[in-house]
């Protein structure tokens, strides 16, 4: 019965996808083994499980892989009924969940263009960034108007919303602070953003799940340097 029910993650340390599924299995409570990858070279046992993507995080239980995070989050749910839930059970609050936890990935795709350009390209990215960052807020106060994490820090009734702005923000925040020179949650802009990221952190299972500031540095400043090489070769 135990290898039956064994479960598996497959991920890559600066991934925000990876963290938010390895952060809900021990808010979950389900005992996992961790696989890191090395995604310049990927190991054939996970180009076999996810060969369409050939991306990280992907979760083997009971042998079979469950792909792409909010995916694998939802299967989650499902599946280990005990524990806390990370979506809501009414249909219209979990609708609404999925979405902005979809619009935070975007977010965090749009941002990955403001470490990867310089010049008016970058200028342009910031801009386009922090619009979405507005527009994230508004949703979030439309959702949450009291705010997300309760006051005594500890998870509230957002669970997967809270789960993805701490992988996909606040584990890149003062990385991107220092390689930058940008504070990308602007606590005037983005208070709601803000205080629920600064909550978070406070958090002892996010606060011990956190990467090491130095490593985050060293990893944001070669894949810039990387990217405008690239782009300029």
């Amino acid at each position: 019965m135990a290898a039956q029910n064994k479960v598996i993650l497959y991920g890559t340390w600066f991934s925000p996808y990876a963290k938010m599924v390895e952060v809900a299995l021990k808010v979950k409570g389900i005992p996992y083994e961790y696989v890191e990858e090395d995604l310049g070279n990927k190991s054939p046992m996970l180009l076999k499980l996810n060969p369409i993507h050939k991306k990280v995080p992907v979760l083997v239980h009971n042998g079979k892989a469950i792909v792409e995070s909010l995916v694998i989050i939802e299967y989650m749910d499902e599946t280990w009924k005990t524990g806390p839930r990370l979506l809501p059970e009414d249909p219209y609050k979990r609708s609404q969940f999925r979405f902005w936890a979809s619009y935070m990935h975007q977010v965090f795709e749009a941002l990955t263009e403001v470490v990867t350009t310089s010049g008016e390209a970058q200028e342009k990215a910031v801009k386009e960034t922090f619009e979405q960052l507005y527009l994230l807020e508004e949703g979030l106060k439309g959702l949450f108007p009291e705010g997300i994490v309760s006051s005594d820090g500890e998870f509230s009734n957002g669970k997967l919303l809270e789960l993805v702005m701490f992988s996909c923000f606040g584990t890149y925040e003062e990385g991107l602070q220092e390689v930058l020179g940008i504070d990308v949650i602007d606590p005037e802009k983005t208070p709601l953003l803000f205080s629920c990221i600064s909550a978070l952190m406070e958090i002892p299972a996010l606060k011990e799940s956190c990467n090491p500031h130095e490593n985050m540095v060293a990893f944001l400043k070669s894949y810039r340097e990387d990217a405008l090489k690239s782009a300029t070769a």
